[in-house]
């Protein structure tokens, strides 16, 4: 008969199973029962919380999901949003480079990926995006909180529904949802200034691979004298492709907040990625001015 482990206890009444539930939080230890956890919370508080942290910190600056690839050319997405638009037609994000090529084709305003016609008027573009919701398309509801927020497309401006949109475009998994949420709160935009949850939302979005919420977090936690935490935040940036996240990793280096071989390590995923991003459509597409299909 094999014996039933000191994790196989109630930390409060010491009841012993195979059934009991792990703490939420920490997983440290297992109740029987909500009242034991009650019980328990006041020994228990302290490392609770230590360890919820520390899970909370493997999460947060764990490497990022690889990047998003455009749908036709198959390279990854540039970290910036101009250099990328979103169709409500397809429910795609394209690479300008794409929509260079097709605009130089015959295809002229066609989406280079569905071949659908842009839309005809503010009317038609906010019914395809809303058909794109209905799918739970998360884009689709970022992008309507943008219009929302903005005042655009005949809608009127409306930072609540904005706000609204957002948290639910971050729900269904789009990272752009929650770093809007998290710069409304940064900046007072529509609602009271909130760093903690600004700090908060860009964590999500950053978790989700969302580079300038990454930076915005190093910039965060810099000025708070968390120093370590900013550089790992700027390097998992930099190695993203974040050109300023780069650049404070330099100065970390620097300041000997890491070694010369972790500085080596990150230019090099840097130039690695950007690489990655380069197409001669795509510098076409920046030097001919057009951003937007």
């Amino acid at each position: 008969m094999s014996s039933i482990t000191s994790i196989d206890k109630c930390a409060a009444c010491g009841k012993e199973g195979n059934s009991l539930k792990a703490c939420t939080a920490c997983k440290l230890v297992k109740y029987c029962n909500r009242d034991c956890q009650i019980n328990h919370r006041p020994q228990h508080k302290k490392e609770c919380k230590k360890r919820a942290s520390e899970l909370y910190d493997e999460k947060l600056f764990k490497e990022p999901p690889p990047r998003e690839e455009c749908p036709i050319c198959m390279l990854a997405l540039s970290l910036y949003s101009e250099q990328t638009t979103f169709k409500s037609c397809c429910g795609k994000s394209i690479c300008n480079g794409c929509i260079y090529a097709m605009a130089m084709s015959e295809g002229k305003d066609l989406c280079a990926f569905c071949r659908i016609p842009p839309p005809k008027s503010d009317e038609e573009e906010i019914k395809r995006t809303k058909k794109l919701m209905d799918k739970g398309n998360g884009k689709a509801f970022n992008m309507l909180g943008g219009y929302y927020a903005q005042g655009v497309m005949g809608m009127p401006q409306d930072w609540n529904k904005a706000h609204e949109l957002y948290l639910k475009a971050g729900e269904l998994g789009s990272a752009n949802g929650y770093y809007n949420l998290g710069n409304s709160y940064d900046l007072g935009t529509g609602v009271e200034v909130n760093k903690k949850k600004s700090k908060y939302y860009w964590e999500l979005a950053a978790m989700m691979g969302f580079v300038s919420a990454r930076y915005n977090l190093g910039i965060m936690e810099g000025r708070a004298e968390y120093g370590h935490r900013a550089i790992n935040h700027f390097t998992l940036a930099a190695k993203a492709g974040h050109e300023k996240a780069l650049s404070m990793v330099k100065l970390g280096y620097m300041d000997g907040l890491i070694t010369k071989d972790e500085y080596t390590s990150t230019l090099r995923a840097y130039q690695k990625i950007q690489d990655e991003m380069k197409s001669d459509a795509r510098e076409k597409a920046e030097t001919s001015g057009i951003y937007r299909n």
